[in-house]
């Protein structure tokens, strides 16, 4: 199973900013669609923005478009997923997977790959 180590979560305030890293653990990630997942507090894991091998592909959950960026350096082998103008209800634990976006269209939901596994994720909390 391919995994990730997520990091760049933290406490920030409403309005404020958030970069996330996420890097391939014992493998080269350059082959696989990457996408961001959340979960809440009581709530379930949902898909947040995914990218394609190439970087040319990108999609969001609607909560997130225009504040969200999703990106990959190859080089570095790893994905980001920078924050904007963040809300409350951005706050979550953030998690990175091998990802199923398929057809990449507004009503495809971003899910984990069958091959995909969760790491401990990175905690971000919004303040109101």
């Amino acid at each position: 199973q391919l995994q990730f180590v997520e990091s760049g979560g933290g406490l920030v305030q409403s309005g404020g900013s958030l970069r996330l890293s996420c890097a391939a653990s014992g493998f080269t990630p350059d082959y696989y669609v990457i996408g961001w997942f959340r979960q809440a507090p009581g709530k379930e894991r949902e898909g947040v923005s995914c990218i394609s091998a190439s970087g040319a592909m990108t999609n969001y959950v609607d909560s997130v478009k225009g504040r969200f960026t999703i990106s990959r350096d190859v080089a570095k082998k790893r994905v980001y997923l920078q924050m904007n103008s963040l809300e409350p209800e951005d706050t979550a634990v953030y998690y990175c997977a091998a990802a199923d976006c398929g057809g990449w269209s507004d009503d495809d939901p971003i899910r984990i790959a069958e091959f995909g596994s969760w790491g401990q994720g990175t905690q971000v909390t919004v303040s109101s």
